[in-house]
């Protein structure tokens, strides 16, 4: 194995991009939370909480008894949407995370641009790709920052994978495998009454909700964008009538690279990403969910090597991530025009599935 390996995996959690210390953060950013479901409370908040660049201050929610809980427990201020939008407190924060369900995001960043607020949006960064064209729109044309909540980028494991692609480690990128499978009414909640299962609210599902991970950070590893798209959806439990429950697609780059991505609402646990590449090759397993530590593999030579990576918590990296970068007035990636490629790549997917065609991407 290469020597010049160690230059990458040693401290394998440097945050490449601060340059703020973060001891020197008198005011943290304050940020306004719009959604008080799971993923806020036991995922966005704590990692809000462990950053030095971030602070919660205000919370709102269509459960007014979700608000009055999170309120009380973290100490924030509780609005009702129809204050929130209206600007009744926007004194109190100077950004805003939305965490609502997909087809909401598009209002709520609205109104946090027409506040002068920078939004960090969660992914997909709405329901379709005509209105995700619109909510970066609504931001650019208020001259507010954009970020969309792809937290693998700012993971520092998926960014060493990163560095070891750029450096060429396995050399020139042939093909990508990426799976993500979980059991959704059983891991996330036994309501089949969810806004996930909505295809009004979400857009759809297996795709939509987690088929975005492998697709984007397929991307981001890569640093290409897809030309084309083709993929199958199938549903059959009865849960998931109207919107996808397991999905396989196959995203084209250029210069012949090609990915091929498994996802599935109601399969055993699993993620896994590999990249293979002319000299060897790369394997994040398990890969994507927030919850699990990660371990990198790197095989080149005949030779593997195993990189033992200390763990770190993905919403304080995205959470740090974003509020140093509006203290130090530095431009987000991933921003709104990143994460369009995905709005259309996703819809184009859909597309495929229906019509058993590859369906090429606009730029």
């Amino acid at each position: 194995m290469d020597t010049r390996l160690g230059e990458y995996v040693d401290d394998f959690t440097r945050r490449d991009w601060q340059t703020l210390d973060p001891d020197s953060v008198e005011d943290p950013v304050r940020l306004a939370l719009v959604g008080a479901g799971w993923f806020t409370r036991d995922w966005a908040l704590p990692g809000i909480e462990r950053s030095a660049f971030t602070e919660a201050t205000v919370v709102t929610d269509v459960d007014a008894d979700a608000v009055d809980a999170v309120a009380s427990e973290h100490d924030l201020t509780g609005v009702t949407p129809e204050a929130f939008r209206a600007g009744d407190v926007a004194d109190e924060y100077d950004a805003v995370y939305v965490a609502t369900p997909n087809a909401t995001h598009l209002e709520y960043v609205t109104a946090a641009a027409e506040q002068g607020k920078a939004v960090l949006c969660e992914k997909p960064m709405e329901a379709t790709a005509e209105r995700s064209e619109r909510l970066v729109e609504r931001c650019e044309d208020a001259g507010v920052p954009l970020m969309v909540g792809y937290r693998m980028q700012s993971d520092p494991v998926a960014r060493r994978l990163k560095d070891l692609v750029d450096a060429g480690f396995i050399g020139d990128p042939v093909h990508v495998h990426a799976t993500m499978s979980q059991t959704m009414l059983g891991e996330l909640t036994g309501d089949p009454d969810q806004w996930r299962l909505d295809p009004d609210l979400s857009g759809g599902c297996a795709l939509m909700d987690i088929g975005i991970y492998p697709l984007n950070t397929t991307r981001f590893v890569l640093d290409a964008d897809p030309v084309a798209v083709s993929g199958h959806t199938r549903t059959e439990h009865e849960a998931f009538e109207g919107v996808d429950e397991h999905a396989d697609f196959r995203l084209e780059f250029p210069d012949g690279v090609a990915a091929t991505c498994s996802v599935s609402q109601n399969a055993a646990h699993a993620s896994r990403l590999e990249i293979t590449g002319t000299e060897g090759r790369a394997i994040l397993d398990p890969a994507f969910y927030e919850r699990e530590e990660r371990e990198l593999a790197v095989e080149r030579g005949g030779v593997r090597m195993d990189v033992e990576v200390d763990p770190a918590h993905q919403l304080e990296e995205e959470f740090a991530y974003f509020g140093h970068h509006l203290l130090t007035d530095t431009p987000f990636h991933p921003d709104g025009r990143h994460a369009l490629v995905d709005s259309r790549a996703l819809e184009a997917i859909y597309e495929s599935a229906e019509t058993g065609e590859t369906v090429p991407l606009r730029r």
